[in-house]
């Protein structure tokens, strides 16, 4: 086989500083600034240990041995979705990623009579799902409703469909969707329907950390809530909270569901269990609002949330900051293009926590040696 191609490719990457690697764990002593973790459970003993306690382990609960249509074992995902469907007050279904759902969900919902407007930086997921559909699609100046309103307009008359796509917390910048003023033009739009990817609000945002959509005065106006269960609430997987009939219709048409051996049932038996004992903690969600409000000291960022950019402009640039942090005891890993625009490349200030305040002094501090 030549490998030449790829070969040449690579090098490529590697000229301009955005070649790939799987990076090393964290080392010892190293205040991680680059995890999803936002609430510390991932490494929270004792959880772990009361979780193991209570559930009777037995080989059968390690593999699903089929795909969710086919599986023999179902009694530990509909116990799952049975729990968010009486947290949120509507049907659950669950996936086996975000990755899965984004994927699986736009392409079961939109057709070449759809049209979807997303906003410009929405997850890569989103856009595969979009392209897998065969929908037309157009983007939408980030935030801004008022673009959003402009291309309706110019658009919604030659489509059966309109399907608008925002993420509640967006994962580069970390900055909210406007999701009033959406809801408010989804009353007054006929036919639209509103997506939102809460992949980086759920657990720390909305009541019981339930993301920012569970805030709303009719929660159910945002018509498809994308949340995961790899990242906050340190398991695995991904769920949509919907309708009764869009859920009948995605187990019908949602490849990435239909396809796909499912997640381990002790899975999704400890994401039940996270689930539950998450609602709970809105002493570590305080904490980590007060970490913010420290960390944009540091940053400068606009915004007070568990994600901050420092944007630095180009990869090397942020190849070499991430560096120096690395050096005195800060892990934060680059972000470059394509992940971000040309232009953009950054450090993603990822914060969790079981973070001490007293560690984000120390990040303060150690700017001046950067």
């Amino acid at each position: 086989m030549n490998c030449d191609f790829y070969s040449l490719q690579l090098q490529q990457l590697a000229a301009a500083g955005n070649l790939r690697t799987i990076p090393a764990g964290t080392p010892e002593g190293v205040c991680d600034l680059s995890s999803n973790d936002y609430l510390g459970l991932a490494e929270e003993p004792g959880l772990a240990d009361a979780f193991l306690a209570a559930t009777d382990i037995t080989a059968a609960l390690l593999t699903s041995s089929a795909s969710r249509l086919l599986a023999p074992r179902q009694t530990a995902y509909e116990a799952l979705e049975q729990t968010l469907a009486r947290m949120y007050g509507r049907p659950a279904l669950l996936f086996n990623s975000g990755y899965h759902a984004n994927v699986g969900v736009v392409q079961a919902l939109a057709d070449r009579r759809t049209l979807i407007l997303a906003d410009r930086l929405v997850h890569a997921s989103i856009i595969d799902g979009i392209r897998l559909s065969g929908a037309v699609f157009e983007r939408f100046r980030h935030n801004d409703v008022v673009h959003l309103e402009q291309l309706i307009a110019r658009r919604r008359a030659d489509f059966d469909r309109l399907l608008v796509i925002v993420e509640s917390v967006y994962s580069m910048d970390g900055d909210t969707a406007p999701l009033d003023a959406l809801v408010e033009l989804r009353d007054r739009t006929p036919g639209m329907m509103l997506y939102v990817d809460e992949a980086h609000a759920v657990g720390v945002c909305g009541p019981q950390g339930l993301g920012l959509t569970a805030a709303l005065e009719h929660p159910e106006k945002a018509d498809i809530v994308v949340g995961t269960l790899g990242k906050a609430l340190a398991s695995a997987g991904a769920y949509v909270i919907c309708t009764e009939v869009l859920r009948s219709y995605l187990i019908n048409r949602s490849r990435s569901l239909i396809f796909s051996t499912a997640l381990p049932p002790l899975q999704a038996l400890w994401s039940k269990y996270i689930l539950e004992t998450m609602a709970g903690m809105d002493d570590r969600r305080e904490h980590l609002r007060r970490l913010g409000s420290q960390l944009a000291r540091f940053t400068g960022c606009s915004h007070h949330g568990h994600i901050q950019p420092l944007v630095t402009g180009s990869s090397e640039s942020a190849l070499a900051l991430s560096r120096r942090l690395l050096d005195i005891g800060y892990k934060v890993l680059p972000i470059r293009t394509p992940t971000v625009p040309p232009g953009t490349e950054r450090l993603r200030f990822s914060l969790s926590a079981a973070l001490s305040c007293e560690a984000i002094q120390g990040l303060e501090r150690a700017g001046e040696l950067c």
